[in-house]
């Protein structure tokens, strides 16, 4: 049996032993690959694991010289009236949830203002602050757009097309924008396509899509995030943890777990149970 088979067989027993609510899981260990189902292989929501297409948007971009990561916002994205301390956030402080700008989720986020993003940057900064909110993932985009243009255009021929993924269709806002920060549906095996590319630092199957140094920047220069263990630092749409590991993390148990040279990415509806799995899925990926 495969390493990859073993760890797959491992986290089926787990799921069955603890009722965790997945779909479906794939598992990737150097070249191996080891898949398991739950429920049709159909696309769903990946929730969070899109900010993972943002940073590639943006790391492309800046690859190609279009922007820089710290460019500041309101020289790409001009908006009337600033909030106190705006005008020093950058694209990279936006992307890595450190803009100091508080704007809470909400289910109506894309509608409660003429313009989310012109909403968001009139609010102050209180500097380097981590403030978790999509919209200052919807915001960066925002802003990345008046560079490239619309962003999933921006992304087919660049990220979409080589790895793949054919008909991808993102969630928009009123004012036509992509909502960035979810709003993606996918299949396991197809998200996990994001994995293998992040794990190989940029490369897919030897084509360079975007550089080593964006991809590192995922999962390096943590921001402090808080205290509670997996949610104590962030990076470039990356969660530090569980324990060795570090993953990407979406709503309801959308997984993309790194470990060494191990991937493992998981569909689910356990928003509850995905912390417990990711733990044990770094466990896995270690011994």
């Amino acid at each position: 049996m495969t390493p990859a088979a073993e760890v797959r067989d491992l986290i089926v027993q787990r799921t069955e032993e603890t009722g965790f609510g997945a779909h479906g899981l794939h598992v990737l260990i150097g070249d191996e690959i080891a898949e398991h189902r739950w429920a049709p292989d159909d696309r769903e929501e990946i929730h969070s694991v899109a900010k993972a297409l943002c940073v590639l948007a943006a790391g492309i971009a800046a690859d190609e010289g279009v922007v820089s990561l710290d460019d500041r916002v309101v020289d790409l994205l001009p908006i009337p009236r600033p909030g106190a301390d705006v005008d020093r956030v950058t694209l990279r402080h936006l992307l890595t949830m450190s803009s100091g700008v508080d704007l809470p989720y909400s289910e109506t986020m894309m509608t409660e203002w003429p313009d989310l993003a012109e909403e968001f940057l009139s609010r102050p900064s209180r500097g380097r602050v981590f403030q978790y909110s999509n919209a200052s993932t919807y915001t960066a985009m925002a802003a990345l757009a008046a560079r490239v243009g619309d962003v999933a255009d921006y992304l087919a021929p660049r990220l979409f097309t080589p790895l793949g993924l054919d008909g991808i269709s993102w969630e928009r806002s009123p004012r036509g924008r992509v909502i960035a920060g979810a709003g993606v549906s996918l299949r396991t095996e197809e998200m996990s396509r994001l994995g293998r590319l992040i794990r190989d630092r940029g490369e897919w199957h030897g084509e360079r899509l975007v550089s080593a140094a964006v991809i590192d920047a995922m999962h390096s220069a943590w921001v402090v995030a808080g205290s509670s263990p997996g949610y104590d630092r962030y990076a470039l749409a990356g969660w530090g943890g569980p324990g060795d590991g570090w993953r990407l993390h979406g709503a309801y148990g959308q997984l993309i777990v790194f470990a060494g040279d191990g991937v493992v990415t998981i569909s689910a509806d356990d928003h509850f149970g995905a912390d417990a799995m990711a733990a044990y899925v770094v466990e896995c990926l270690t011994r």
